[in-house]
């Protein structure tokens, strides 16, 4: 477990280096304009939507090592072709291959962490890799800045160079694992994974909860991360007056929250009701966008506005620090064994999808429907409190209250759906 989670440290803090300055590299940098940048950017998500669906039977039939260790080449080869991109067509085919690479880690990485977790233990774990992953992009974005010269490509082609070595790090430490399930990287997969993994989509379908999990997690992604960077910061700029500056502030505001409460909120989820403690999310979150609606349409000073503005990032960042530890680990709890990479693989999809879909609706509204904005997404935060409390009453206790496992020696079973009692 130490060696998986210093590999995902090591890969955010690449990632970080980049990502951030994706946009001025392709437009500005490379002057290949900014149609071609918002092309490249679509390209990065459109990859890792094309490769999601194909990756969680890989995982569950070959184990989810040499998937990662190949998504990390992948990744890898798309780092340093973008650093050393300079017309549309290979800027393109390197975006791609960095978006089909890092989109195929995450479910490997996940289902790693399960196979070397156990029911009573995977919430801290999971808790963990979201605190590196942040740590990891903070620190790496906060170095790739002082390194950037829109003047020298060369100092944007350093960067791409460290990314790139970042993930075949990870590839070699990962090589190093020697997972419970998987002895060799040759045998890497737990016993009766080709019949489990025939499942497939009508299996997971078929799962009532992890259906619900799905259109929960859409929502919860839909109305924060989908929004940081496009809808949010539209309307921090056109409503609230907010300098671009203060985008910055803010977002470091969201990031120190996460790092500085993961593991003081850990404390208070471990003691509760997964499902309850999603439904509180919901309500931090309608409370973060009613301290946006404020800055926008409150009639306080630019400071008051500003204030709130960068209180909102930092509601999301408490709110992100509680599902950490919650709803990746529910994931893997309700996944068979044999489908664990399917389930993981299902999620981030969602995920992606929900990137997708956020900026194109939350973009224009922020930047001109102000009002409708702020209720529209204070809404779907109450409806986050209301799935999360519907889907606690699908799940067994132990699902929803992992510390029972480590009381009663009790583990979730998975069965039939009809066969399993819910919680009451």
């Amino acid at each position: 477990m130490r060696r998986i989670q210093a590999g995902n440290v090591l890969s955010a803090f690449g990632l970080g280096f980049t990502v951030p300055y994706l946009y001025v590299y392709v437009a500005q940098v490379r002057e290949l304009g900014a149609s071609t940048a918002g092309a490249v950017l679509a390209v990065f998500a459109m990859a890792a939507l094309v490769a999601l669906p194909f990756t969680g039977r890989i995982i569950d039939r070959r184990g989810p090592l040499p998937v990662l260790v190949a998504a990390a080449v992948l990744a890898s080869a798309g780092a340093v072709g973008m650093g050393l991109s300079d017309s549309i067509p290979t800027v393109v085919l390197s975006a791609a291959l960095l978006g089909a690479g890092t989109a195929v880690m995450q479910p490997a990485l996940a289902t790693m962490i399960v196979w070397c977790s156990e029911t009573a233990t995977r919430t801290r774990a999971f808790a963990t890799q979201f605190f590196l992953q942040n740590l990891g992009l903070g620190v790496g974005g906060l170095i790739g800045g002082h390194i950037v010269d829109e003047s020298r490509p060369s100092s944007f082609t350093l960067l791409f160079g460290i990314e790139a070595a970042m993930f075949l790090v990870l590839a070699a430490i990962a090589l190093t694992v020697r997972l419970p399930h998987s002895p060799t990287l040759h045998d890497s997969r737990p016993s009766g994974t080709e019949a489990g993994a025939r499942g497939g989509l009508r299996a997971l379908l078929g799962h009532r909860a992890m259906v619900q999990l799905l259109v929960l997690g859409f929502v919860l992604f839909f109305a924060c991360y989908g929004q940081f960077e496009s809808g949010l910061a539209a309307y921090g700029t056109e409503a609230a007056g907010i300098q671009p500056a203060t985008l910055g502030t803010a977002l470091a505001a969201n990031t120190a929250v996460i790092v500085l409460a993961q593991f003081l909120v850990l404390r208070f989820v471990e003691r509760r009701r997964r499902s309850r403690v999603i439904a509180s999310v919901g309500l931090i979150w309608a409370v973060a966008w009613l301290a946006a609606g404020y800055a926008g349409l409150g009639h306080g000073s630019q400071a008051m506005a500003t204030a709130a503005f960068i209180s909102t990032y930092a509601l999301f960042g408490l709110g992100e620090a509680m599902l950490s530890p919650t709803v990746a680990p529910l994931v893997a709890d309700l996944a068979p064994e044999a489908m664990v990479g399917q389930y993981n693989s299902a999620f981030a999809l969602v995920k992606q999808l929900a990137l997708a879909v956020g900026p194109a609706v939350g973009g224009p509204m922020g930047a001109a429907l102000h009002g409708p904005y702020i209720v529209t997404f204070v809404l779907f935060s109450l409806s986050v409190t209301v799935l999360a409390l519907r889907l606690g009453k699908r799940l067994t206790p132990v699902q929803d209250l992992p510390s029972l496992a480590a009381r009663t020696r009790v583990v979730a079973v998975h069965k039939p759906e009809e066969a399993v009692a819910p919680a009451r």
